[in-house]
């Protein structure tokens, strides 16, 4: 029997500082973050043992297998729950792409399966690189973690897992060219805003446009635009106050204030924040910590806790600055459809930009989104950022220009239908295009109206039908009720081999989409459910049916 030694403990001989040498701390700030990791790593090990090896014949292999089971999980509307369940027979690489948001969005800077396979391979070590799983795929991919040894002590499997990381690390890879991934940004220039809303809208959406000359950037429509945003600054005055720290301490080379701006999320808060917070509380408020901390809701508002929240809801701590950063999670790039097309001019991009505005009852703040507060209201024109073309997975025009296109992109999901049609009609495209748009109020929301219906007019478009689900003089109505209305034609144009593309919410309005779809095919082409969910997948499967979705 093999006994396992405790490790060393900080202040111990043997101890491995978990913080660099070279990390601008000092000998007592020091030891007090290897105090706190330790102790940190210490629970979170003793309440997820790892699993021997032999305890799960997929570990043998992790990589082995499962190139041939068609991922049925691989699907943006399935929830979690769901998805794990259809992987749970699977090898561990398959179960941990199960666990992925399965929108091949790119954000990550993989897709959903390479992206597993890099931490089945230890490669890659950030479990939090999932933007739309957000903190339920990260904690996932933790659990799944320790079926690879993920809380072992023995220092012979510590060994072999450093060795097994320096190995991944080792093999070649593609070299990653500057401006085609997130860890390879360049700069380009913003130039204007306008907003898209009239009237009384409820919403402020905006058409942002960015000159690229300079910046050795080539896109096609269907691509994605990778931005760095930073953080509003009065939320970061915010939450400097409420630890009361000083603005000005000296992090890194740089300020608190400049962390916390450019380089730091602040929503929603990590977990790792609230097991410091438990180490600074007692009593009730420690065990909320704690719980917290282990992804439960003790009081029901865990899923509305950003970083400021967070500290509003246990007032008083002062954790040393330092600390408090190094249990943030870093500020992610965010995503957008392209919605302009380069034939037209190929140093001008432009976005379709919805600003994210929302209050939690009680709480006496407007909540703002990141990347969309920062591209609607924080730049100024000729301000330099960071971005970064996202190629698209398996979401483009057809090769042959004469093929019939139906496009259903409500909302900012109009944004890169507004470049395919410029596409088609800068190539003079002979083919036949039908968009479905929708959003609240006609007069309010009705984004590119003069645009479309010029291209109408030009049979660029040729045909355009309108979803209004707030308008007081019509019954609410959306994409997929005007899919259905017009479901006779919408079947004749897909006899005639048109591709269906769908952009916009993914776990609504697409789910609800592909139902209407496969709805027209019982009404009209005559299938059964069964035959027409399988005439639905044979399109995806023959790349007629493509979504991106969000």
């Amino acid at each position: 029997m093999t006994v396992l030694e405790k490790p060393p403990t900080p202040g111990q001989p043997g101890f491995i500082s978990f913080i660099p040498e070279s990390a601008p701390f000092s000998a007592e700030q020091r030891d007090w973050l290897n105090g706190f990791f330790a102790g940190f790593l210490a629970e979170q090990a003793a309440a997820s043992p790892s699993l021997p090896a032999a305890a799960d014949p997929a570990f043998a292999d992790p990589m082995a297998g499962g190139e041939d089971d068609e991922a049925p999980w691989h699907d943006p509307t399935i929830v979690l729950p769901e998805r794990m369940e259809m992987a749970k027979d699977k090898p561990l690489r398959r179960r941990m792409m199960a666990a992925m948001a399965q929108q091949d969005c790119g954000q990550c800077g993989y897709t959903c399966e390479t992206y597993a396979d890099e931490i089945v391979q230890q490669a890659e070590e950030r479990l939090n690189l999932c933007v739309p799983g957000g903190k339920e795929t990260a904690r996932m991919l933790k659990k799944l973690i320790e079926e690879m040894g993920g809380g072992a002590t023995d220092p012979d499997q510590e060994k072999a897992k450093a060795e097994a990381r320096a190995a991944a690390r080792l093999e070649p890879k593609v070299p990653t060219e500057r401006g085609y991934s997130r860890e390879a940004p360049v700069e380009a220039r913003f130039l204007s805003t306008t907003l898209l809303n009239r009237g009384a809208s409820e919403k402020a959406t905006w058409h942002v446009e960015f000159d690229l000359e300079g910046a050795g950037l080539d896109y096609t429509v269907g691509d994605s635009f990778g931005v760095y945003p930073t953080n509003d600054r009065e939320l970061v005055r915010a939450v400097i106050k409420a630890i009361d720290a000083p603005a000005d301490f000296p992090i890194a080379g740089k300020t608190l204030e400049q962390v916390l701006t450019e380089d730091m999320s602040l929503s929603p808060a990590p977990d790792m924040l609230f097991e410091l917070i438990s180490y600074m509380v007692g009593g009730e408020r420690k065990a909320k910590a704690k719980a917290l901390a282990q992804g439960e809701d003790p009081d029901g508002d865990a899923a509305t806790l950003d970083v400021l929240a967070a500290l509003h809801k246990f007032p008083g701590i002062r954790p040393d600055p330092e600390a408090f950063v190094e249990c943030l999670e870093g500020l992610q790039p965010r995503l957008y459809s392209i919605s302009s097309s380069p034939k037209v001019d190929r140093h001008r991009l432009s976005l379709t930009v919805d600003h994210v505005r929302y209050e939690i009852e009680g709480e006496g703040r407007m909540r703002l989104g990141v990347a969309s507060t920062f591209l609607s209201s924080a730049l100024v024109s000729g301000t330099p950022l960071k971005v970064y073309i996202q190629r698209a997975h398996n979401f483009a025009l057809p090769a042959d220009p004469a093929t019939p296109i139906i496009m259903v992109g409500p909302g900012t999901g109009v944004a890169p239908f507004r470049a395919f049609l410029h596409d088609r009609m800068a190539e003079q495209a002979p083919g036949d295009a039908w968009l479905f748009f929708g959003h609240q109020r006609k007069d309010c929301d009705f984004f590119y109206e003069d645009e479309l219906l010029g291209l109408q007019e030009r049979q660029v478009l040729t045909r355009l039908s309108l979803a209004w689900s707030r308008d007081a003089d019509t019954p609410k109505t959306y994409v997929q009720d005007r899919m259905r209305a017009e479901g006779a034609d919408l079947w004749s144009w897909l006899q005639r081999g048109a591709h269906f593309y769908v952009c916009g919410d993914a776990k609504r309005m697409a789910a609800d989409v592909e139902k209407a779809l496969v709805a027209i095919a019982m009404i009209h082409g005559g299938h059964d459910e069964k035959s027409a969910k399988a005439f639905v997948a044979d399109l995806k499967k023959a790349g007629r049916y493509q979504a991106d979705v969000y």
